[in-house]
């Protein structure tokens, strides 16, 4: 039987099977039907239904997902940005008002920013590393504060313990982003956090194959965003399912490898002489380290720089990589990389992200499992082919 004291590694792979096994199988089987007999269900939400995502591929990474970030419950969902938008308008309405950091993801910062207003839901973007002037902020009809463990792409990682602190002293849902850190490097529920949101696509299945989300967080706020989920329509297939299922049990080898990669490749990139704005909360020059190495059990496997030289540069220097893959996804078990104000970040306005501090020459590198030697070689060989 599975206990808390257990570790994550052994409740990746444990928490969330069937028990007993079905039909004896030790890897979980694809439940490929749409429709179920009925039991005898009261409530809509109850129904077996593939869209109302309680199959039994459903449940069991639902389950494993909420053990190992210590959790009561987890949803799964057709892609983060369903996580998200089913979890925010699950709790604003017309009317309301949210708090959310200055620097998001682009999918998440263009909902906030353009989507939202048309249901009559106001944003203040805060800067959740400094809290001096939230309390400025808050309105009557304030509802919700929103992070990310570590923002996309600057690496910042918020003062948070201090956006948990400022959620129960205002009766807000607190939400965090937790995709960038995985719950091998962070456990959301542990420090306080009503909701922590993934795009399972990065890290926790890490294998660039399928697309996918989860909402994690206690049972009476599942429920609430699943009910919402189940109307809105953004379930996952069993198929994706089993293959989260099964690739989620390797995240934590997958993440110990890569943050060590990641760290050795900033040290690199830091020292040298053509590069220039390296952010990684790992290097002790980061406005973020000392936050980071309180809050997180890593620094990540992400690393955002720019190369000497502007954007032309920038882009002659990604054209000169063999390894890394040039792709607006990250978290794999390969190293991508890509220009945020293209892929990631494009739906915003350049006026947009030059207030957050997006430059077009910005590179974000998403560190793969490779030999750390064999990448900084790369990117050697790419700046040397590219010196002015």
């Amino acid at each position: 039987m599975l206990k808390n004291s257990h570790s994550l590694n052994t409740k990746l792979v444990h928490a969330g099977e069937p028990d007993p096994r079905i039909e004896g199988a030790v890897s979980m089987p694809i439940f490929q039907s749409s429709t179920y007999e009925y039991g005898g269900e009261r409530h809509y939400d109850d129904i077996r239904y593939i869209r109302l995502n309680n199959t039994p591929n459903h449940k069991a990474i639902q389950k494993k997902l909420a053990v190992i970030e210590c959790a009561e419950s987890a949803l799964v969902t057709s892609s983060g940005m369903s996580a998200i938008t089913t979890s925010l308008l699950t709790f604003l309405q017309q009317g309301d008002h949210l708090l959310a950091h200055n620097t998001l993801y682009g999918g998440t910062a263009s909902f906030i920013l353009e989507d939202l207003p048309r249901y009559g839901i106001t944003c203040d973007l805060i800067d959740t590393t400094d809290s001096s002037d939230w309390i400025t902020m808050l309105q009557p009809n304030t509802k919700v504060i929103y992070a990310e463990t570590v923002t996309n792409p600057l690496l910042d990682v918020p003062e948070l313990g201090a956006v948990v602190d400022f959620a129960k002293d205002n009766k807000l849902i607190s939400m965090i982003d937790n995709t960038f850190a995985s719950p091998v490097l962070f456990s959301p529920a542990e420090l306080g956090f009503d909701l922590s949101l993934h795009s399972c696509t990065k890290y926790i299945n890490g294998h660039s194959d399928i697309v996918a989300g989860a909402v994690i967080g206690g049972d009476d706020l599942i429920k609430k965003v699943t009910s919402r989920m189940n109307h809105l329509g953004g379930s996952l297939n069993p198929g994706a399912c089993f293959l989260l299922h099964r690739a989620v049990k390797t995240l934590e080898l997958r993440m110990i490898r890569q943050c060590e990669n990641a760290g050795q490749i900033a040290s690199f990139l830091e020292n040298h002489p053509e590069i220039q704005n390296v952010k990684y909360p790992g290097l002790e020059s980061s406005a973020s380290h000392e936050r980071a190495k309180k809050y997180l059990c890593g620094f990540g496997a992400m690393v955002s720089f720019e190369v000497a030289g502007g954007e032309t540069r920038a882009k002659k220097f990604m054209d000169q990589l063999n390894l890394a893959i040039d792709a607006p996804s990250l978290g794999g078990l390969e190293t991508l990389i890509t220009r945020p104000a293209l892929t990631s970040h494009s739906g915003m306005s350049p006026s947009e992200r030059e207030k957050a501090g997006i430059t077009d020459s910005l590179i974000r590198l998403s560190v793969g499992i490779e030999l750390a030697e064999d990448l900084i070689s790369d990117l050697d060989q790419a700046l040397n082919k590219t010196t002015s």
